[in-house]
């Protein structure tokens, strides 16, 4: 579980209510045309752009910014190191067993097409097709969630210039301006919140995620082929450490 996520989300909306309650009474910060407006418009505006699947998928997109694991650098290197070593002392069904240990169904379909005898070449193109697909498909979430957060202020302006239209017509007194115009800003202030302290920050930690997981998928693809290769274990270390910074990789260092 990602707990930057979590924290900055419950921090941003503490300091803006304590911030609210500071200037006075937190009543006057709740209108619920106003949430309809901004809120609709945008689920409105997504759907309209998106498919309907894309759409309802918006929700499994945020749930991976805050509850996905990503295996470390060196826990891939040292099961890869692990691996190879099984199988150039016991052979590649040796590796059977260890299938059922892992958690990750990437790393477990690479390591059957090992058992199962593959070449490297074959399970190369295989996995690397399906890490493209996964990017594609965090690429459309990001972009879901950047349109999120560039309707949301759009949709709180067209409330706000509902708002003064109403009161322009209904103004009776310029006693009345001041309330109709704070009622008419409500709906710009739910747009900005919600973008940018929701979908904006949520977009940019997909592509962070999708990031470190494409490099970790590749370190399987590498390590996995390399195993099917019957490369020695120090050389699927020295492999690995491709994907490690130079001043990281005695951190990092697998031991055999």
């Amino acid at each position: 579980m990602d707990v930057a996520t979590i924290v900055g989300i419950i921090l941003g909306f503490t300091v803006i209510a304590w911030a609210i309650m500071a200037g006075g009474s937190w009543k006057i910060f709740v209108d619920y045309p106003s949430m309809a407006i901004t809120i609709g418009g945008m689920l409105c505006a997504t759907l309209i752009h998106f498919s309907l699947p894309q759409f309802l998928g918006i929700f499994s997109v945020i749930k991976k910014t805050i509850v996905t694991r990503i295996p470390s650098k060196s826990e891939v290197m040292q099961k890869m190191v692990n691996f190879a070593a099984i199988n150039r002392r016991d052979g590649a069904l040796a590796l059977e067993e260890e299938i059922g240990r892992l958690d990750d169904s990437f790393f477990a379909r690479g390591l059957r097409m090992v058992v199962d005898g593959q070449d490297g070449e074959a399970i190369r193109e295989i996995l690397s097709l399906e890490i493209q697909y996964l990017q594609a498909r965090h690429a459309d979430g990001k972009k879901i969630l950047e349109f999120m957060g560039s309707s949301a202020p759009a949709f709180g302006m067209i409330g706000t210039l509902i708002g003064l239209v109403q009161m322009l017509r209904n103004m009776t007194s310029p006693e009345m301006i001041g309330a109709g115009m704070a009622v008419a800003l409500i709906t710009t202030f739910y747009g900005a919140m919600a973008a940018n302290l929701i979908f904006i920050p949520l977009a940019g930690k997909l592509m962070l995620y999708s990031k470190a997981e494409t490099i970790t998928k590749e370190m399987i693809v590498e390590g996995v082929c390399a195993v099917a290769q019957g490369e020695a274990p120090t050389a699927v270390r020295e492999k690995m450490h491709a994907f490690v910074s130079q001043r990281h990789r005695e951190e990092v260092k697998a031991n055999i």
